[in-house]
């Protein structure tokens, strides 16, 4: 299929906004080419507020209107969200396919969804934002005059269309509850281990480096929210030390709040894991504000209170500029990491480990000799911190004869802990002769 001829719009309404313009405009680029479409122009303009009614000052739509005639644009995409008003206005002096930033967003997840939970997810988003933006379908139905006894055709349709689409809504919201329903039993029957979630900006490599911990094969792709489905692995830190790790939809500036709210169960992930692997792209000239857009967005998934470990990505890039030195003095708890070429992997994993054990539990027990199984299983799940040997007697029976134990102290992750809890109990009676004496 033809690509579609795009140009880009974009509006800044301070001097900060001014600097981040061309930036954002970058970036909405990337989201066409990740749409299918061909870039062909950008136009800006520096205005105090936007237009109310067209987004555009007045002169800014006719040259917008010659631009697209000029460049035989399919569509003009606009780096914010427009009112359905202003996309009725600027359709009209335009006549061309217009698209906001959202609506190419939504676009996209549309493209990219596979499962079909990602699909009912972006399908309820979808509906959701264009229940606002029917008008602009129908206004060849309307009447001209209004008043009573003047109710067109075309605003019975759309009476029509949204109740059609609230109906949809409310059996796709059901469908998804059900879903969620689901993924909450399967995250308590994980409980047991520490949870990793890989969170950060699309195209960060968060799919790369989930391939390079746990060996699978997520799609990873260098494109805008190449993975749209949380894929949860059990990962091995060290022998006997698993632990699962999420792959998550990655962040963007002005990510559509109905698209956070449709993607609720697959986000559950982000809000109930123990820890997070905020992934950075090094390379990016705007890293920090990247690092600011994944924050803002946590904190309103309520989960800016996780721990965090931040793990920047392709350095691999960053050696050939000179600049990795001073990315290590500027965040010295973080992590630095090439997950594609495999480099700072072995760092990671000891890190990870290191936070996972924050969560061990440090126990004792008094073990039979004789009982080899038992003290080999426990040797194989736990780390033994100390181990020696006495006599002990049952504490029922403080004058039967003593057998031979083995005193460890140990510590255990927590879903090896409820494995040894039947073990432990069974030897609790044991009391060391000297304890009893």
């Amino acid at each position: 299929q033809a690509r579609e001829r795009a140009i880009l719009v974009g509006v800044s309404t301070s001097s900060a906004a001014r600097n981040d313009l061309e930036d954002s405009l970058d970036e909405l680029a990337q989201l066409a080419d990740t749409a299918g479409a061909e870039v062909t122009d950008r136009l800006t303009q520096n205005l105090s507020q936007v237009q109310p009614s067209t987004y555009l000052g007045s002169g800014k739509v006719q040259e917008l209107k010659l631009l697209a005639e000029q460049q035989n644009a399919d569509l003009v995409i606009f780096d914010d969200d427009l009112s359905p008003m202003q996309i009725r206005n600027l359709e009209r002096q335009i006549g061309c396919k217009l698209v906001d930033r959202s609506g190419l967003i939504l676009d996209i997840f549309a493209s990219r969804a596979r499962s079909a939970t990602a699909k009912a997810q972006v399908e309820l988003a979808q509906l959701d934002y264009l229940r606002t933006r029917l008008t602009r379908a129908w206004t060849h139905l309307s009447r001209q005059k209004g008043g009573i006894g003047t109710k067109g055709p075309g605003e019975t349709q759309i009476e029509t269309d949204r109740r059609l689409i609230g109906n949809r809504m409310a059996t796709l919201r059901e469908r998804l509850e059900r879903i969620d329903r689901q993924r909450t039993a399967q995250r308590q029957r994980r409980a047991e281990f520490t949870r990793f979630a890989l969170v950060g900006y699309t195209n960060a490599g968060k799919s790369t480096l989930m391939n390079a911990l746990a060996g699978t094969d997520v799609l990873a792709e260098n494109r805008l929210f190449a993975t749209l489905d949380a894929t949860t692995r059990l990962v091995a830190l060290d022998a006997n030390k698993e632990v699962l790790l999420s792959d998550t939809v990655g962040f963007i500036r002005k990510l559509p709040h109905r698209l956070i709210e449709s993607f609720k169960s697959t986000l559950d992930e982000v809000r109930e894991s123990d820890i997070l692997l905020h992934v950075v792209d090094a390379s990016h000239p705007r890293y920090e504000e990247h690092i600011a857009v994944v924050r803002e967005t946590l904190k309103e998934l309520d989960a800016l209170d996780r721990k965090t470990l931040l793990v920047f990505n392709k350095v691999d890039e960053l050696e050939v500029r000179g600049i990795l030195p001073g990315l290590r003095e500027q965040f010295p708890d973080a992590v630095f990491v090439s997950a594609l070429r495999g480099v700072g992997l072995e760092t990671l994993r000891a890190r990870m480990l290191m936070l996972a054990e924050e969560d061990y539990v440090t126990l004792q027990a008094l073990i039979p000799v004789h009982e080899g199984g038992a003290l080999t299983h426990l040797r194989r799940v736990a780390d033994v911190l100390e181990e020696s040997y006495g006599f002990a007697t049952h504490r029922d029976d403080p004058e039967g004869e003593p057998v031979a134990v083995a005193a460890l102290r140990f510590r255990v992750a927590p879903h090896h802990h409820e494995d040894l809890l039947p073990l432990l109990h069974r030897y609790r009676p044991l009391v060391r002769l000297e304890e009893a004496g």
